[in-house]
């Protein structure tokens, strides 16, 4: 466990690639204990080795957030990682809308993304609230994306952005459901980012993805919540 009551503690899903990866390096970097959550013990285990080899400090936390099992069991577990969370950062997606559209897409790839995207966000927020309600304040920070903008729905990736919409709105209502536990809610767009995910590409490299999440959860005035952010600026639902 954590011995050392100043320093915060950030946890990020799916941060054994990628963007969460960045983020996760990142806060490393910035002196927060970092808790890498992933299913793959293997990539997350490395990330850990890399984070410490830079003089950082980081954990490996065994997390599926598509089940509601593995939630539990992690809630239960980072008990013996710390006993605080300082930053929840809700990283982890899917993106399989590939040769569907909003006119052919099953209800079962729905509700797969769904699972993934959305409901994952809210259970993983859930399962953890006692550990962000002993830190000072905290915040939870949900990646989403321009896709999930009222105004950039796109017919031709129906699941994906219909769950970062219905995730956006997750943010509306967790903030101010926890506005009272001093808790700051906010959802981010990374822009397009050179991933698995985002493609060669992409305009943006990883560290400029990154850099709005690792904003929110360091810099970024407390009193900012229930809003949705792109390069560190403030954009609509």
């Amino acid at each position: 466990m954590s011995k050392d009551k100043s320093q915060r503690i950030a946890l990020v899903t799916g941060s054994n690639r990628g963007i969460g990866l960045e983020t996760a390096q990142q806060l490393g970097r910035r002196g927060f204990h970092v808790v890498i959550a992933a299913r793959d013990g293997v990539s997350g285990n490395q990330a850990v080795a890399a984070i410490v080899a830079e003089g950082g400090n980081a954990a490996f936390l065994a997390l599926d957030v598509s089940s509601s099992e593995s939630i539990r069991m992690a809630a239960v577990e980072f008990a013996t990682i710390a006993d605080r969370l300082n930053v929840l950062v809700n990283n982890a997606g899917i993106y399989p809308d590939g040769g569907q559209n909003i006119l052919t897409i099953p209800r079962g790839r729905m509700v797969d993304t769904f699972q993934t995207n959305t409901f994952a966000p809210l259970e993983v927020t859930q399962a953890f609230l006692p550990y962000l309600r002993r830190a000072e304040s905290a915040r939870v920070i949900n990646v989403s994306s321009g896709y999930g903008q009222l105004d950039d729905l796109s017919p031709g990736v129906p699941s994906y952005c219909l769950s970062k919409l219905a995730l956006n709105g997750l943010t509306i209502m967790l903030a101010k459901a926890l506005e009272d536990d001093r808790i700051a809610v906010n959802s981010m767009c990374p822009g397009w980012v050179r991933t698995d995910m985002g493609g060669p590409n992409a305009t943006r490299s990883l560290e400029e993805g990154a850099d709005t999440v690792v904003w929110l959860a360091d810099e970024a005035p407390h009193s900012l919540t229930g809003k949705f952010f792109r390069s560190r600026e403030e954009i609509s639902w």
